[in-house]
């Protein structure tokens, strides 16, 4: 075999205790890992252009370009895993060692590694503490001015089966750097003592109290959404540096057909091309509806790029003139401002998805990737015979997508759609938009015929899968419509089918994490929604997101951390019952009895009748650990003080 020999930054990372672990709960701690490694582990690899050499069992050897990306990448880890782990039993908890070298590899033609750099990686993680990361004297140089956390010098350390000592540091995970250089073995574990325990965030929230409730809310929410970098001081900049190589939005295409009905079909082109580009391999595409909120604005592209994390921009315009249409598209670098690519496409009406995969596959080819799934996206663009049906559904999915009085639209989306069903009964596009909207309808409790309606929304949702069976929104269609029938197993494995077709999806992502509160897992909530608000941190549904985060950690009895996202979800405008619920139970949970008593009062204002009868009578599952979870939020809207209200009786 040819083997080529090179440098390095080795990560190698295991579970503490593993074969403890699964000799209690096998199958959990196997689904439990096999969680993180789909919705953490292997997302943030990526992310820090890591690539998984192997795979050990409970662990991996992971290679990356720099020491930079790869001390990053575990400290994202290291500090995910803190939040995940809180409320978690001891004996419960899944921890990492992880252990990172730079030093000579060898790689053999199959691309597996060899060498002292792999070992002496493999040693280091061996006694790293539980969530913890050691760095050998050669990694540590290429990061020591760059860190903002504490430090250990373990001095120079015999390593098994390495020849030489080797000088060791510690990271610590969740401690802040400390004012003077590292100390020794014996000094650091007297400083360690003085460091405070509590997460990361939490001492920022505790330094910021001061500053006013808007900046608290908005600095806080940059954290947790990932805008804050891993390294020094948060800043938009850093966002920037740390954004993947294949990082773009898509910003809604100008019409410039001179007829503001032609909109539509512009808004269409942009959206499709969004999914799209999310079949790019190692993508990170902003979600549509944050795209949108750029659409008529004058931008700055290095703005854009800052504020979204991203490394491209790509724009353009839509003129169309009865059968023909002409699409102009430019790629626009967000780091210098300068166009890397431009083109333009001409074609018929009828044709406009080859078009639009002719966009997608030049710009896979000016970035040096390969389009690997250019006949699948031809056929998922294939426009029906009838133009006609084509324009009918896509007006629908533009109503479908856009903001307003959502009642008043769904009525416009099912006429939309069923017009253009009567045209052509294959039309995919359509049968998704009617579907969705069914079942919205439904969720909010707006529909005179709820079961009729899910039935139906059930139907369409099923048939525009069997035409295409890879639509991530056709598979989301189906999740909402298992939602609303409370069959939470099977809302999760529709949002899971629709990532595996387009892992872009930020609905499908907060969806997911919210869903497994429902069965009890509410510690597998969290990764699904940092993603969706790295993914589009200006959506509409914000509001609702971090809620949904709020009830994940009520649930896990996280009350601080429950307050802070309750607290952003009211201030994002979003006026419903639930957060004022968990805030309530959060307050009273946390000795905050001003705060509850007043948080009853606005929730009652709201809602007059609401009792905490009100709350306990709703049945959402059979599953033991989300009704004790249930009954300790009803316990703690009777601490708060709201009325008992009558209990409902069958």
């Amino acid at each position: 075999m040819s083997e080529t020999r090179k440098l390095a930054a080795i990560l190698v990372a295991d579970v503490v205790g593993y074969s403890r672990l699964t000799a209690t709960d096998e199958d959990r701690i196997l689904a439990r890992l096999r969680a993180l490694r789909s919705d953490l582990i292997d997302p943030t690899i990526s992310v820090h252009h890591g690539r998984v050499v192997k795979r050990t069992g409970d662990g991996a050897i992971v290679e990356f370009r720099s020491v930079v990306d790869a001390v990053n990448c575990a400290i994202e880890v290291q500090r995910a895993m803190v939040e995940r782990n809180a409320g978690v039993a001891l004996d419960k908890r899944l921890e990492f060692r992880i252990g990172i070298h730079l030093g000579d590899v060898v790689e053999e033609a199959d691309g597996d590694l060899m060498g002292d750099g792999i070992n002496i990686a493999a040693r280091l993680e061996s006694i790293a503490n539980p969530g913890a990361i050691c760095l050998s004297e050669d990694a540590y140089r290429q990061v020591k001015g760059r860190l903002d956390l504490a430090v250990t010098d373990l001095g120079p350390t015999q390593l098994k089966n390495i020849s030489d000592p080797i000088r060791v540091y510690s990271l610590e995970v969740g401690q802040p750097a400390l004012a003077k250089p590292a100390a020794t073995v014996a000094g650091a574990k007297s400083e360690g003592a003085a460091t405070s325990s509590k997460p990361a965030f939490l001492r920022w929230l505790a330094l910021a109290a001061a500053l006013a409730l808007a900046l608290l809310a908005a600095g806080a929410f940059a954290w947790r959404a990932g805008y804050a970098p891993l390294f020094m001081t948060a800043s938009v900049d850093d966002k920037l540096a740390h954004a993947p190589r294949l990082s773009i939005v898509v910003l809604p295409f100008e019409n410039l057909s001179g007829d503001k009905e032609q909109e539509y079909f512009a808004d269409g082109l942009t959206d499709d091309l969004t999914t799209d580009l999310s079949h790019l391999p190692d993508s990170f595409v902003i979600a549509r509806n944050t795209a949108f909120t750029y659409k008529g604005k004058p931008v700055d592209m290095k703005q854009i790029g800052r504020e979204l994390g991203v490394r491209y921009v790509l724009e353009g315009s839509v003129r169309r003139d009865g059968e023909k249409v002409e699409v102009n598209s430019q790629l626009i670098s967000t780091e210098t401002g300068a166009h890397v690519w431009a083109d333009r496409f001409e074609g018929e009406r009828r044709k406009i998805g080859e078009l639009q995969v002719d966009v997608v596959s030049r710009l896979a080819r000016s970035l040096g990737v390969e389009l690997v799934k250019a006949e699948a996206l031809r056929s998922m663009r294939e426009r029906p015979k009838n133009p006609d049906a084509a324009d009918l559904a896509m007006r629908a999915s533009a109503r479908f997508n856009s903001s307003g009085d959502s009642k008043s639209i769904t009525s416009d989306v099912i006429d939309l759609s069923e017009r253009a069903l009567a045209l052509d009964p294959q039309n995919e596009r359509a049968m998704v938009a009617l579907s969705g909207t069914l079942a919205d309808r439904v969720t909010n409790q707006w529909s005179d015929d709820p079961a009729g309606e899910l039935a139906r929304a059930e139907k369409v949702a099923n048939s525009a899968l069997t035409l295409q069976p890879d639509d991530a929104a056709a598979h989301m269609a189906m999740a909402q419509v298992f939602f609303d029938k409370q069959q939470w197993r099977a809302a999760i494995s529709q949002a899971e089918a629709a990532l595996a077709d387009d892992p872009n999806y930020a609905d499908a992502h907060a969806n997911l994490g919210f869903w497994n509160v429902f069965l009890g897992h509410s510690e597998n909530s969290f990764a699904g929604l940092e993603t969706a608000l790295r993914l589009s941190p200006r959506d509409p549904n914000v509001s609702w997101w971090q809620f949904y985060m709020c009830h994940a950690h009520t649930h896990l009895a996280q009350w601080e951390q429950a307050i802070e996202w309750c607290s952003k979800s009211i201030a994002s405008g979003n006026q419903s019952m639930y957060p004022f619920i968990d805030l309530t139970a959060a307050y009273a949970w946390t000795g905050h009895d001003k705060e509850a008593k007043e948080t009853v009062a606005q929730l009652r204002k709201l809602y007059p009748d609401f009792t905490v009868q009100t709350w306990a009578g709703i049945h959402w599952t059979d599953d033991p650990t989300f009704n004790a979870q249930y009954a300790r939020i009803v316990d703690g809207l009777r601490k708060a003080g709201l009325p008992e209200g009558e209990k409902k009786t069958d």
